[in-house]
């Protein structure tokens, strides 16, 4: 016989009643409603709200503005310094201080406002040209400069210090500028041969160090300093030798470059700029993408991060070392042809090459040794050079305070502890600063 009472949990258990499912689900609601609730999953931050919660952190670009807030205000510290008239007024500060306040910014707000006008847009000028003027003057400062950056910068990657890139430039110019007057050629046959001439120059004079180092460990610093000296003096020796020297002077000064050897202008005769800063460009990219996208890139940069890894991964440090430095000299070089082959100057002189090998590093500190920064980087020295000449002319500030104000815009780039202390920085998690040049910043 059936048990009339079956267990709980048994098979043989009778479906349950409508009370006792009213019950059950209100019982349910109950142990729901004395539930915690669970926290609700957060929404993702908007683009907008990243932008601005990664404003005020150390990330690249942030630091680099932040520098150069701190340059200029500097900067404006000095040309108050510099200025006896307006210095004159703090003498009686505390009995009329707006003097000191209204003098001192009619001088800083003038003479900043001529740098803009001078390297970037003046809105006085009337006519196309002189609205122009100012960028064409920036953009043929910056030509050079690219090339010498990225000679810095490409050896820096690969764990070398190219301080050479003076005489690598120098060399450049000489063999460019032998090859525009010398050689009778046709107009765009003989623009392609000088450029290739300055190119192979500085190849050559990047060469030797590259191959001392690979070859007996001799640092690159030392032979590239020695090879910059000798560079300079077999400049002033060549300019006044027969055949290279102009017939019609007597000062050191060689014949002018062909025109069909030079550069062609961009925006008219009038105006300087030319299309080396379309090959600056361009080299940029080549720079970019031979880094990052070649397997000499990745040999380049595997060197510069750790040379005796490289050499148990297979690699050859000793061809790596020479390739880095010819091809930072031809770099260079080309930078160097660019002042005898496009507006700055048609001959050759003692001081044709100016310092562009020297601001050449201070470009590529600043652009952090990568390609495109130091595109950047040198637009901004190009700017600073062409507008410190509206700033000497029109405001009476000395040009050298100019070369203090770049020296000053490396230095707080170069320590963005100190940027980051000062304005309360924090840390960036997405563009963590890096401080090793051998391992691109």
């Amino acid at each position: 016989m059936s048990n009339p009472n079956p267990a709980s949990g048994s098979p043989d258990k009778e479906p349950a009643t409508e009370a006792e499912l009213t019950a059950a689900g209100k019982a349910d609601r109950g142990a729901t409603m004395t539930a915690p609730k669970q926290p609700a999953e957060q929404p993702r931050p908007t683009l907008g709200r990243l932008f601005l919660d990664n404003l005020w952190a150390a990330n690249t670009v942030t630091v680099t503005v932040l520098a150069l807030v701190l340059a200029m205000l500097v900067g404006a510290v000095l040309i108050i310094v510099s200025d006896p008239e307006v210095l004159a007024t703090y003498g009686y500060i505390t009995a009329r201080p707006a003097d000191a306040i209204n003098s001192s910014w009619t001088l800083v707000s003038e003479a900043y406002g001529n740098l803009f006008k001078g390297a970037v847009f003046d809105p006085e000028a009337r006519g196309f040209q002189a609205a122009l003027s100012p960028i064409s003057e920036t953009l043929t400062y910056t030509a050079p400069l690219v090339f010498t950056g990225l000679s810095v910068a490409l050896a820096f990657r690969g764990g070398l210090f190219n301080i050479g890139a003076q005489g690598q430039a120098t060399m450049g110019v000489i063999l460019a500028a032998v090859a525009g007057f010398a050689l009778p050629l046709p107009p765009v046959v003989h623009l392609l041969v000088a450029l290739i001439a300055g190119a192979a120059g500085g190849a050559i004079w990047g060469f030797i160090p590259g191959i001392l180092k690979a070859r007996t460990g001799a640092h690159e610093v030392i032979n590239t300093i020695m090879l910059n000296y000798v560079a300079v003096y077999f400049l002033s020796w060549i300019i006044i030798q027969n055949g290279v020297q102009n017939p019609g002077r007597s000062d050191a000064i060689s014949k002018p470059v062909d025109t069909a050897a030079q550069l062609p202008r961009l925006l008219g005769d009038n105006l300087r700029v030319h299309a080396g800063i379309l090959v600056a460009v361009l080299a940029t990219w080549f720079v970019a993408w031979l880094l990052n996208r070649s397997t000499l890139g990745f040999e380049l940069r595997a060197v510069g991060a750790n040379p005796d890894a490289a050499r148990t991964a297979g690699i050859s440090v000793t061809r790596t070392y020479v390739l880095i430095m010819v091809i930072a000299g031809l770099l260079a070089g080309l930078g160097g042809s660019q002042m005898v082959l496009g507006s700055t100057a048609n001959a050759l002189t003692p001081l044709v090459v100016a310092q562009i090998g020297f601001d050449g590093i201070l470009v590529a500190l600043l652009g952090r040794v990568k390609p495109w920064g130091v595109l950047l980087a040198a637009l901004l020295f190009g700017a600073l050079q062409a507008g410190g000449n509206r700033m000497q002319s029109y405001s009476g500030i000395s040009l050298e305070l100019v070369t203090v104000l770049q020296a000053l815009i490396v230095i707080f780039i170069a320590a963005p502890a100190l940027v980051k202390a000062i304005f309360q920085l924090r840390a960036a998690r997405a563009a963590r600063l890096q401080t090793s040049l051998a391992k691109g910043w």
